[in-house]
């Protein structure tokens, strides 16, 4: 078993212990949470939807993000991240979600479109549950873009165990 695999199962059990339902929004990933999600069997029994919001009018569209954090931060940045975690649970944009805890990436890949604040390997991510404060950080990961992406995808897969247990729910 692969390691994306192990967390995602790790993920699973977790979430079915608590009975809650996730919901996943990813831009620079492109579905890769949530394909190493649903390659658990089982894994509807907690996982509600993905969305992947690779433009931003996707991200408004889809999430609820305000243009004008996207305008102000960029799509690469903890305030569209926390907005689109947000976005993935009961709001306005999506009334009928049943999941109670959310995780969102947005970031660079490469190999182009970094700068010099951000350059390629810069990837935000944002955990969210119902009645709680959104959680956000920064990291910079190495590699290609494919290494990028796994690297953005682990890491979000083993915070939200650790999210999931720092609740202590």
């Amino acid at each position: 078993m692969d390691h994306l695999s192990a967390l995602a199962e790790g993920l699973g059990a977790a979430l079915k212990a608590r009975g809650y339902m996730l919901a996943l929004a990813e831009s620079c990933t492109g579905g890769m949470v949530a394909e190493a999600v649903t390659s658990v069997a089982g894994s509807s029994a907690w996982f509600d939807r993905g969305f992947v919001t690779y433009s931003n009018a996707a991200k408004i569209e889809m999430l609820g993000v305000s243009p004008q954090t996207l305008e102000k931060f960029g799509a690469v940045s903890e305030e569209v991240a926390a907005e689109m975690a947000s976005g993935c649970l009961k709001s306005d944009a999506l009334k009928n979600s049943h999941a109670q805890i959310a995780g969102s990436i947005t970031g660079i890949a490469g190999p182009d479109g970094g700068t010099t604040e951000k350059p390629v390997g810069t990837v935000c991510f944002a955990w969210a549950k119902l009645n709680m404060p959104t959680l956000t950080t920064t990291q910079t990961f190495a590699g290609n873009r494919q290494e990028i992406r796994q690297q953005a995808t682990a890491f979000m897969l083993a915070r939200l165990i650790d999210r999931l247990n720092d609740l202590k729910i």
